[in-house]
């Protein structure tokens, strides 16, 4: 495998030496390889998105969730739900937040941003209380799209879709 290298790296090292006679192919030569090293440097994987300080902030969506529990439920419907995952993760939402799949977040063609829904399954009850930051494309056959992290929540992956209640319990920004 080395000697592979070796006999590969010859040419290059030949020509290398040749071409570094004189002053101005200097220049040349010196201007290829800060191009060819600054071609790889771009190739690099760098993060999408990241925090000024380089640190996660801890998700605030679970203690957040908590006061809502004693709302009073402004509107009921019932329908299916499908869920949403790692096609869309990173990308961002119809409101500009970076999408996180994890999070427990839902997609509706109409509610506004921020709404507040707790959404029930209803072949299970598990239930789990979500904001809207995103839009779904019109279906007949659906209500709300959900995160995968909601969709875990209310024990459906598996299932892919379900039937749900939705309960708003804060109406978001219009």
């Amino acid at each position: 495998m080395v000697q592979k290298g070796r006999i590969l790296l010859r040419p290059f090292l030949f020509l290398l030496k040749n071409i570094i006679c004189s002053s101005m192919k200097r220049h040349i030569v010196l201007g290829i390889i800060l191009l060819l090293l600054s071609l790889l440097y771009a190739c690099t994987s760098v993060p999408r998105f990241t925090l000024k300080n380089g640190k996660q902030e801890p998700s605030s969506e679970k203690t957040e969730t908590i006061r809502y529990h004693n709302y009073a439920v402004l509107e009921t419907v019932t329908g299916v739900a499908s869920f949403y995952a790692d096609e869309f993760h990173g990308r961002i939402t119809s409101n500009g937040e970076v999408y996180d799949m994890y999070g427990l977040t839902a997609a509706h063609p109409t509610y506004p941003h921020g709404t507040i829904i707790r959404i029930t399954n209803l072949t299970n009850n598990k239930s789990v209380i979500v904001r809207v930051n995103d839009r779904m494309p019109y279906r007949p056959d659906r209500i709300i799209d959900l995160s995968y992290g909601t969709a875990q929540e209310l024990g459906m992956v598996e299932s892919g879709i379900v039937k749900v209640k939705l309960e708003i319990l804060e109406w978001g920004e219009k």
